[in-house]
């Protein structure tokens, strides 16, 4: 075989290994970027998870938070009716009541 040949032999091998080295890297590389974007689902559905747990503690202390306001009014409401120093019979425009 004469050396143009040879020169041509090496040249074809040398593309074709750097075209298999290009292949097999970019390769790797998609399958990193598919590891990856898993791993971004992953934590993605476990904050969805959280988030919605918080919610339901947030509706829970949310009817805790209305049932302690309510208790507050009426113990309010007694305390105004028990109240010697309230004056019922003076008028007020929010129907409040007056302290004599």
């Amino acid at each position: 075989m004469s050396t143009t040949a040879w020169i041509i032999v090496v040249i074809v091998v040398a593309v074709v290994v750097v075209a298999a080295a290009g292949w097999i890297g970019r390769r790797r590389s998609v399958e990193n970027r598919r590891v990856e974007a898993m791993e971004h689902r992953e934590e993605a559905q476990e904050r969805a998870r959280r988030a919605e747990r918080a919610d339901v503690a947030a509706s829970e202390l949310n009817v805790v938070a209305e049932r302690e306001r309510a208790a507050a009014r009426e113990s309010a409401e007694r305390a105004r009716d028990v109240d010697p120093d309230v004056d019922e019979s003076a008028d007020e425009p929010a129907g409040g009541r007056t302290i004599r």
